[in-house]
């Protein structure tokens, strides 16, 4: 057994209906169970292969809102996630997290938003210091999402991520990626979907992809995110011609 925070799942899909679109996901509808054994793991796949619905299911059934924030957050703004939640039994370590959060790119407004809810009366000047000295709404996106993290991840805690490249520019994904690393010897767990092939290089962790129709532990350099990076990278003119060639 390891000391992490969330340390395996099953999933019961006698809770999911018949009809339900989750059965039509292969890889997703062959999974019944997963195990985490390193402080950073990263849900990789194609668009539609699975990973954020069960990035998901997950943080929902640990307690986070659907749109993200930290376990306190209690607000929708639209009613979109799917009913797996509630077909998923968590095993948890007997270590407390000092800090959660659950974090996606598409709803990050809105838990900007509600951040602003949660200042609990606190002078600006003293609240805004987390984020820089100033609103998360008066930053740019990637500013903002970077500064939120920065204000609010701390040494043993357990983050959850859907995608977070989406707002930040590579320069400020390496400023991520140090952040997760820092944070993850210290403690922190961190569970990742993401294409990022800057993020999914951080070293030490374990990349879970949902592609091939049956979810695998993969190698970084087996990755999509890598493969077709590197491909573009080094055979871009060669690459281009052969796409474009009938447009």
């Amino acid at each position: 057994m390891n000391n992490l925070f969330l340390q395996n799942i099953c999933i019961d899909w006698n809770k999911i209906s018949n009809e339900s679109y989750l059965r039509l996901i292969p890889a997703l509808s062959s999974l019944t169970q997963l195990s985490f054994n390193e402080n950073i793991t990263f849900f990789v796949g194609e668009n539609g292969s699975g990973k954020s619905t069960l990035l998901e299911g997950i943080a929902v059934a640990y307690g986070f809102n659907a749109e993200g924030g930290t376990l306190n957050y209690n607000f929708s703004t639209y009613e979109s996630h799917s009913e797996l939640h509630n077909a998923i039994n968590l095993s948890k370590g007997f270590r407390k997290a000092k800090s959660n959060y659950f974090l996606r790119a598409e709803s990050f407004y809105n838990v900007a938003s509600k951040a602003e809810d949660y200042r609990d009366g606190d002078p600006k000047e003293i609240y805004y210091a987390r984020y820089g000295g100033k609103s998360l709404h008066e930053q740019s996106h990637g500013e903002s999402f970077l500064a939120l993290i920065e204000g609010n991840f701390v040494n043993n805690g357990f983050y959850i991520l859907d995608e977070p490249e989406a707002a930040l520019s590579p320069q400020r994904q390496l400023s991520l990626l140090i952040d997760i690393v820092n944070l993850s010897k210290a403690g922190s767990q961190f569970i990742i979907a993401s294409h990022s092939p800057i993020l999914l290089g951080i070293p030490n962790s374990n990349i879970v992809s949902f592609d091939d129709e049956k979810i695998h532990s993969c190698t970084y350099e087996e990755t999509d995110s890598y493969q077709i990076t590197e491909m573009f990278v080094n055979n871009r003119e060669r690459l281009l011609n052969s796409l474009l060639s009938d447009s």
